[in-house]
């Protein structure tokens, strides 16, 4: 994890919430949607098949359990887990909790309408909720 460095792309777009194993959690400064970025903390990975087997393994399980944990908690309908990188080419992956009444279902969030960002009251709930989820992760 030596010389890592947050994208400044997604260091604006973001706010912090917790380092997991691999990955720095993130939350999408957007209220439309509970929606976290996992960024694996290693120098110069754009592809997922650039890490170990090992951290593949764990990316993936700090994924799947923090969306599975999202949809319980924060009562969703569909969890979307995408690494795109067509815009930010650091390896970062999408954990977007999706509700049948949101702002662009059914349709992908990328590219639809603005984002709204939290209010410091939003912000804080929402982050204080994601770091219980975190702090409870099997990782």
């Amino acid at each position: 994890m030596i010389n890592f460095e947050l994208d400044e792309r997604l260091a604006a777009d973001t706010l912090p919430i917790a380092d997991l194993p691999l990955s720095r959690a993130l939350l999408m400064n957007d209220a439309r949607y509970p929606w976290v970025i996992l960024v694996p903390r290693q120098a110069a990975i754009s592809e997922v098949f650039e890490l170990s087997g090992d951290d593949q393994q764990q990316l993936w399980r700090e994924a799947t359990q923090l969306g599975e944990a999202m949809k319980t908690a924060l009562k969703g309908d569909k969890v979307n887990i995408a690494s795109l990188g067509n815009v930010v080419s650091q390896l970062h992956v999408h954990v977007v909790l999706r509700r049948h009444s949101d702002a662009t279902w059914p349709a992908p969030v990328w590219g639809k309408g603005s984002p709204e960002p939290y209010d410091l009251d939003g912000q804080a709930q929402l982050r204080d909720q994601l770091l219980a989820l975190i702090d409870g992760l099997d990782v």
